[in-house]
């Protein structure tokens, strides 16, 4: 049995529920992972919800999770699930975070839902019917010149020891569009693009419970989703993610393999071969 999007709706509501009682605590609970890396008390009890609903009533699926992994269930039904994307702002009382759910039958995205329970704002897309924002439908913005643009981007937890740390596009971006932001939540940086309130995103070291859903939300509002290197398989392998209307694609496309022909960025490159 597959789900359905109201399935995922409704587990992503409830998830939110909990993230913002979470939220609303003077103690978050905040355990660190890594350095920089952090994990609360609130993560845990919103993968612990969504697991148990997933595992009652798709007992056989397979579930690909940020802070318990993987199980052993069947591929061809695979769940993606971040139980709170901005962990890092939610930790630091900054309410911009959201829960993410990717479905994928037969390894091809089918539903995703991404929920903002600050802003109450549910992004939604089942794979051929569009993308949602709490039911309207949504497009990605037109804009088509890197100077006109407002763009997106991260950066990656092991950015003070790894030669992958996005500078050198952040440095090259940032001579050529309008603005860049840095919000702290894949799951939502995506969303906005599907939404027109950013005009191009992209980012390394993803993981695919942060990019399943978005990608799905954003494709279905007709934005172009890569790997930085063209892949459109954005869910295996080494992760990275380049999404914005075609026509901009195109030309952020072209200023990254500008800065990855560069000498100096030869790491970068190796990265994006794999």
């Amino acid at each position: 049995m597959n789900p359905n999007l109201e399935d995922l709706k409704a587990m992503a509501t409830r998830a939110g529920e909990i993230l913002r009682a979470g939220f609303e605590q003077p103690n978050r609970g905040l355990q660190l992972k890594r350095e920089i890396d952090v994990v609360t008390e609130t993560d845990l009890k919103s993968e612990k919800y969504l697991l148990e609903q997933i595992n009652t009533r798709f007992p056989d699926h397979h579930i690909v999770a940020e802070e318990s992994g993987e199980n052993h269930g069947d591929q061809r039904c695979t769940w993606y699930i971040d139980p709170l994307d901005g962990t890092s702002n939610f930790a630091h009382g900054l309410p911009i975070f959201s829960v993410s759910i990717g479905y994928a039958r037969d390894g091809d995205l089918t539903l995703g839902v991404v929920y903002d329970p600050i802003r109450d704002e549910m992004f939604s897309a089942e794979k051929g019917k569009g993308a949602f924002l709490n039911d309207v439908p949504i497009r990605a913005a037109a804009q088509t010149e890197l100077r006109h643009s407002m763009v997106v981007t991260g950066f990656p937890y092991d950015r003070f020891t790894s030669p992958i740390n996005n500078l050198a596009f952040f440095n090259a971006f940032a001579l050529k569009v309008r603005s860049i932001r840095r919000l702290g939540s894949a799951a939502l940086d995506m969303c906005y693009v599907a939404a027109g309130r950013f005009n191009g995103y992209w980012e390394f070291k993803m993981e695919s419970w942060d990019i399943a859903a978005g990608t799905l939300i954003a494709r279905e509002a007709g934005a172009h989703v890569t790997k930085m290197n063209g892949d459109p398989d954005v869910i295996h392998g080494n992760h990275s993610i380049l999404a914005a209307n075609p026509g901009l694609h195109d030309e952020m496309f072209k200023l990254i393999e500008e800065v990855i022909s560069q000498p100096e960025n030869g790491a970068y490159q190796e990265f994006l071969a794999e």
